[in-house]
């Protein structure tokens, strides 16, 4: 592990020790605001057997993740975690996209890696094992990489949120 020696809010830099990205991105990363040096990535995407959708998203910064609390308000952290208010801004992104069934989108979300202090979530490494059900008429128009790069802006769009 390596640290990642950014002052990117003004505040003092962060010595917490960081891990490396969890590899090259399937598509090319994307910034997570025009102009940052924060950028988003996803592994390869897998359709299971069951049609669930699923891949690794993560945001790093010079091939080190970042932590949620990096993209945190800056007020604090809120309470609970992180992903009660990721799920909310990626499945919104994606509604229409993802498939409902009585009543409950789905789409699930896991923590790639739990921090290690189960009392601050938002120290967790920001990377992210997402699963979908899509709509099968929506998904029959696109290809696999359109279907890929429309979750990571997805991913980038409810992560710019985390901060308010």
């Amino acid at each position: 592990m390596a640290e990642l020696d950014s002052d990117i809010l003004g505040h003092v830099p962060d010595s917490r020790p960081r891990l490396p990205a969890p590899g090259p991105s399937f598509l090319r990363e994307i910034e997570l605001r025009p102009g940052d040096t924060r950028s988003v990535g996803i592994s390869s995407p897998q359709t299971l057997d069951d049609g669930w959708w699923v891949a690794l998203l993560w945001c790093d910064q010079d091939g080190l993740l970042l932590s949620f609390d990096d993209l945190a308000p800056q007020s604090g952290t809120p309470p609970g975690s992180p992903l009660l208010r990721l799920g909310p801004g990626l499945s919104g992104t994606l509604s229409g996209l993802v498939l409902e069934e009585g009543g409950r989108q789905q789409l699930r979300l896991r923590l790639g890696r739990p921090a290690e202090d189960e009392d601050a979530p938002w120290a967790a490494p920001l990377v992210v094992l997402v699963g979908f059900r899509f709509e099968p008429a929506r998904v029959l128009t696109m290809r696999g990489s359109e279907l890929a790069q429309t979750v990571l802006r997805a991913f980038r769009d409810a992560l710019a949120r985390l901060s308010y």
